[in-house]
């Protein structure tokens, strides 16, 4: 029996190996069977893809660092034999930004108490067709700790209603646990409910059971200190991004990548050198540089 592989088909877990299936780029790769079903299937995420897997990962990797599809794929011509479109490109990012989310967005982690949670505005053009008229207001809301600086949810949606905004907080509750004691956002009134409603009340103490910190605006500082660094950071990232002006689902597809890379690729300068995923989920150990294709291989897992 094969332990960690389940059925695509019944989840089932009877599964056994059922010879091996010839690949042009990863030669042999294993093939399975379920007992239940009948199923047969290969548990690989490049699965009929026709670049290999590093070639791929680079290309998210390049991407993410502030290459455009087209320097990505200009940079392709130099050390790959066979290019690949800008489109193509294109599409690698986004279909892999959303299966390691997958992943990513389920794993528990250890934070600090206090989190802060706020908005960065965009603006969208309604159609991706050069010269088209029309912007769309859309919002980026995300919640980090302040001790990790891990980014714990993030999501890119049309309006910032309270029901966007919700989610948001109850998917930061649900991987956090009863960590969090404190939390900061801006002069939003929706907050004030929410952050009451997804963290309860204590009977016995007769209070919430996180303090709720508004911040307002002051001749010093910004809204929330921390949240507004990583903001600007992800601005920067997103200058060049011509595909958030595709559609909503699409620009979501782009900002999970963004939240990827902030937490399980990039060092921090104040981390001293690591990542927030280093410390907010320290049992999550890379073996190799390539942390796409690991994370990749991870989600294919779960």
């Amino acid at each position: 029996m094969i332990n960690k592989i389940i059925c695509p088909k019944c989840k089932s877990k009877e599964v056994i190996k059922w010879g091996k299936r010839k690949t042009d780029n990863r030669g042999k790769i294993q093939r399975y069977c379920c007992k239940s079903c009948s199923e047969t299937f290969v548990n690989d995420p490049f699965f009929k893809m026709r670049n290999s897997p590093q070639k791929i990962t680079c290309a998210l990797d390049l991407f993410h660092r502030g290459l455009s599809t087209r320097e990505v794929q200009n940079h392709f011509k130099a050390f790959f034999p066979h290019n690949s479109s800008n489109v193509s490109i294109y599409k690698w990012v986004k279909k892999y930004n959303l299966k390691i989310a997958n992943f990513t967005d389920n794993l528990k982690i250890n934070t600090g108490s206090y989190i802060e949670v706020d908005e960065m505005e965009y603006h969208r053009r309604k159609s991706h067709k050069k010269g088209s008229k029309g912007i769309d207001k859309n919002w980026f809301i995300d919640g980090i700790d302040v001790k990790t600086r891990f980014m714990i949810n993030s999501t890119y949606v049309k309006h910032r209603s309270k029901n966007n905004l919700k989610k948001v907080l109850l998917n930061i509750k649900n991987k956090t646990g009863e960590q969090v004691k404190i939390i900061q956002t801006d002069g939003l009134t929706a907050y004030e409910n929410i952050v009451k409603q997804n963290w309860g009340y204590d009977n016995h103490l007769r209070k919430y059971k996180v303090e709720h910190r508004v911040k307002t605006q002051s001749k010093n500082e910004g809204f929330n200190i921390w949240v507004e660094r990583m903001h600007n950071s992800v601005r920067q990232q997103t200058t060049g991004f011509r595909g958030l002006h595709s559609s909503v689902e699409s620009a979501y597809a782009l900002m999970k990548g963004i939240e990827i890379f902030y937490n399980f690729v990039k060092p921090h300068e104040a981390l001293k050198g690591k990542t927030p995923s280093e410390l907010a989920i320290p049992s999550l150990k890379f073996q190799t540089p390539n942390r796409w294709l690991e994370l990749i291989q991870l989600s294919e897992k779960q």
